[in-house]
């Protein structure tokens, strides 16, 4: 009996010692929290989608307090934030809302299966494993990872089996363009105006693209050649426009045999 009162009695000291020691400890050793990241973090949306390159919204704040990030590197907080947050420490606000947008109508009526796939129903997967379910080693394969990824319900699977980005929900936050394994998701700035070519097709030798995708750029090259502005350039066998010298006349789309450009203010 006087073993389990004496056991007691020591535990109990030994407690209250360890509790003033800790209380010592955390006095003496104590850090003040930096009230400007505390400022920084009430301008952010919480969403820590990882889009600014920081594992989530206290790690992004904690950089800009430092002045080891630009303050409008979240896609996802609207103006009025961004304004307050470059303000709090001097940074630059002018970044401009981008929009997801899908650069691929390679649906499964034109953009035939190499075969019979039965591998892990995941678009990353079946890049890895079989490089690819499509005859075309470019195009969408359907599986929605990008929509599984968006935290703004922002993609959804059409029903042609290409993802359909909400420009209303999107944040512009990249997450599904990290995820997409065939880079077929794009960024535009909010509100772009000019062609865009819905195609991802990078085959430069012209009978294979009809083979792999009906609706493929044929790589007639007629959108180069047209364009009064020369404002259209073909890259990896995939029209791009300078936005700088487009202005939106659509001569590239009448062009177009395959019907890959399209105008970007008619397709929102």
């Amino acid at each position: 009996m006087n073993i389990i009162l004496l056991t007691a009695i020591f535990a109990a000291a030994l407690a209250l010692v360890l509790g003033v020691l800790l209380g010592i400890f955390r006095k003496v050793f104590h850090v003040e929290t930096d009230v400007l990241i505390g400022l920084i973090r009430e301008t952010l949306p919480g969403a820590n989608c990882g889009a600014c390159g920081f594992a989530g919204c206290d790690g992004f704040a904690a950089a800009v307090a430092a002045r080891e990030a630009a303050p409008d590197k979240c896609t996802v907080s609207d103006a009025e934030s961004t304004k307050k947050r470059a303000a709090l420490v001097g940074g630059s606000a002018d970044s401009k809302p981008v929009v997801a947008i899908t650069a691929c109508q390679g649906t499964p009526e034109f953009a035939l299966p190499k075969g019979i796939y039965t591998g892990l129903q995941t678009c990353r997967g079946a890049k890895i494993s079989a490089g690819g379910t499509k005859l075309c080693s470019w195009g969408c394969m359907g599986f929605g990872d990008c929509v599984k990824a968006c935290k703004f319900g922002a993609l959804e699977m059409g029903a042609n089996g290409i993802p359909v980005v909400d420009a209303d929900k999107c944040k512009g936050c990249r997450v599904c363009v990290t995820e997409c394994p065939q880079g077929i998701i794009r960024v535009v700035d909010k509100g772009q105006k000019g062609a865009f070519a819905f195609c991802n097709n990078r085959n430069t030798i012209k009978p294979m693209v009809k083979k792999t995708c009906k609706t493929g750029c044929g790589k007639c090259t007629a959108c180069v050649k047209k364009c009064p502005e020369q404002a259209v350039t073909l890259e990896n066998g995939i029209p791009v426009i300078d936005y700088g010298k487009c202005t939106s006349c659509g001569t590239c789309v009448d062009v177009c045999p395959q019907k890959v450009l399209r105008l970007l203010e008619k397709t929102a």
